[in-house]
This record gives C-alpha cells, structure tokens and sequence, in this order.
C-alpha cells in the first residue's frame, strides 16, 4: 500500500477544481438555508442551468467567454425567480419538495430527445472550453503544489476556481454584515416578527434565492470546465445532498464553513478510497471488489457526518448559537 501516493491524491482534491465547485455551490446554500432559512433541495438544478447555459452559448451561439458566462449566470436568475415566485410562501418541507422536482425537471428537459441538438440529451455536450483555456496566461509545461504536479491547463483552472471561490466569500461576508444581511438572519428567526416591522419578507427571501443561484451556477461552471463536457447524469439529486453535507461539516451560517466542508468532504473521501483501494489489493480486505469500495467510502462518510451531528451539530466552524432556528 503506497500511503505517499494516497496522501498526494488526498492533497489533490484539497485544491481541485471539483472542490471548489462544491465549495461556492454549499456557499450559495448557506444563503439559501443557513442564512435566510429556505430549505432549498435543488441547488444541482442551479449548477445545471450554469453549466448547460454556458456550454449551450459556447456551441450554439459560438458566444465569447463573458457572454456565455453572463448568459449562464442570467439564466440562473430566471431559474430562481420562475422557482420562488409560486413557492417562496410555502414552509420548509413543501419547499424543500418542490425545490427536488425543479431541479429534477431540469435534468430530465435536457436530457430530452427533441432537444438533442441543442442539450445533447442523455449524451450531454462536449469541447467548449477553448475559450476558457484560451485565456490561459500559462505556458505548457509541469507546475508544482507542493507534493502535486499538474499542467498548465489544470493549474490554470485551480487559479480560477479557487480565486471565484475567495471573491464570494468576501461577497457573502460583506453582505450579511449589512443591513440586508441582518434582516435576512431575522427571517431565519421568525419572519412574522420582520413582517411586523414592515419588511417585505418574500422580497428578501427571493433576493437570498437568486444570489444563492448565481452562486450555484458559477459552482456548475467550475465542476464542468475540468471535465471538458456537461452531462445530466451528473447534476441529479444525490448532488444536493452531497452539497448539504459539505455545508453541515463546515457549518450552515457560516462563511468559510462550506468551504472547509468541502474540501473535508473531499478529503474524507479521497482518504477512505486510497485506503481501501490499497488494502484490496495487498489483501488485507477479500470481501470487497473496488466497485464495492467506491461505494462503502460514502457510507463512512456518512458515519462521520452522524457522529458529527451527536457531537457538534454546528458543524467544524458553527457557532451553537446559529442552531437556534434549526
């Protein structure tokens, strides 16, 4: 079992592009959820519409890299408004439904045969990344990481990823320093008594969703960037619950939470498949085949994130105070 090469691939997805797609996805539902209190189920369906309206802007319309960004990011606006008009005044769990089969409507419109020569259907769309790669201010050749070596185009997206990344942060910490902010961690509370103050609560609570899904949507541009090709399978429910778990490790109204969250939960996973992996092989572990590993490293996962609610519900940087709305 080579344990240097498990800890260079855990270190990896430390600073992957996946990580940091995850990362500003669970910071766009600490808006959503941690923030201002809508239990949001359908974050992947935001990371669709980003990924699908740049892709689709890229193919189709042969549009340069910030116009397909700014369509992808409007058409995430358009998202989470035509969403919330009709159920911003629904509670938590007919939201959190409602949320699930948006999202879901989403994958399963792309994926339709009679739209194949725009989404691409099952098969999703492929080689619209030039114009990303061909900003790319690096010349070939090896860039180190500390213990990790890449190429150019894969450094050249970590810099992007993560720099997206940081400026949100800064967004997201600016804003519920604000006034704004405020009142929105008073609707998480008790939105009667904002109301009372003559708030216009289903104002705030629409502005929280559209800024979470524009935060989703730069996530689905980052995850799909790397990968060269925007396919529906990736974008289904589990995504949202993986998004969740990133936000519960690291804390939901919290800034740097999501992000510490994210890159745990990458680690984590990362850690747990090297080792089974390895211990597989050597054989020390004759009961699992790899395809069965893959799976048992969510369940463990899964473990820790139990224990982690018994032991510190918060989350890694909660405060216990942020649990009272919970």
């Amino acid at each position: 079992m080579d344990f240097g090469n498990i800890l260079v691939n855990a270190f990896g997805e430390l600073i992957s592009p996946t990580t940091a797609a995850y990362a500003l996805a669970a910071l766009g539902l600490a808006v959503h959820f941690g923030y201002s209190g809508l239990l949001n189920f359908g974050q992947a369906g935001f990371m669709a519409v980003g990924a699908y309206g740049y892709a689709i802007s890229t193919l189709s319309f042969n549009a340069p890299l910030p116009v397909a960004v700014l369509v992808a990011l409007l058409s995430s606006v358009i998202f989470a408004i035509v969403l919330g008009i009709p159920t911003l005044r629904l509670r938590a769990d007919y939201l959190a439904i409602v949320t699930i089969a948006a999202a879901e409507i989403i994958r399963y419109i792309v994926t339709t045969n009679g739209l194949t020569d725009v989404t691409g259907s099952a098969n999703g769309l492929a080689a619209f990344e030039g114009g990303f790669y061909g900003l790319n201010p690096f010349p070939p050749g090896r860039y180190n990481i500390g213990p990790l070596g890449m190429n150019e185009r894969d450094f050249w997206i970590r810099i992007v990823g993560w720099s997206v990344v940081i400026i949100a942060c800064l967004v997201v910490w600016l804003l519920m320093r604000s006034p704004w902010g405020r009142v929105l961690k008073g609707i998480r509370e008790d939105e009667n008594a904002v109301r009372s103050l003559g708030k216009n609560v289903y104002a705030y609570k629409m502005q929280a969703l559209v800024i979470g899904g524009v935060l989703g949507s730069l996530a689905g541009i980052i995850f799909t960037l790397p990968r060269g090709a925007v396919q529906p399978a990736n974008y289904a429910t589990e995504l949202t619950f993986f998004l969740y778990t990133c936000l519960l490790l690291g804390g939901m109204a919290t800034v740097l939470g999501p992000v510490i969250g994210a890159m745990i939960f990458w680690v984590v996973l990362s850690l747990t498949q090297g080792l089974l992996y390895g211990a597989i092989e050597v054989g020390a572990i004759t009961f699992l085949t790899n395809s069965q590993a893959g799976q048992l490293r969510y369940i463990l996962v899964g473990v820790a994130l139990m224990l982690l609610m018994v032991f510190r519900p918060q989350g890694v940087l909660g405060n216990k105070k942020e649990l009272a709305f919970a």
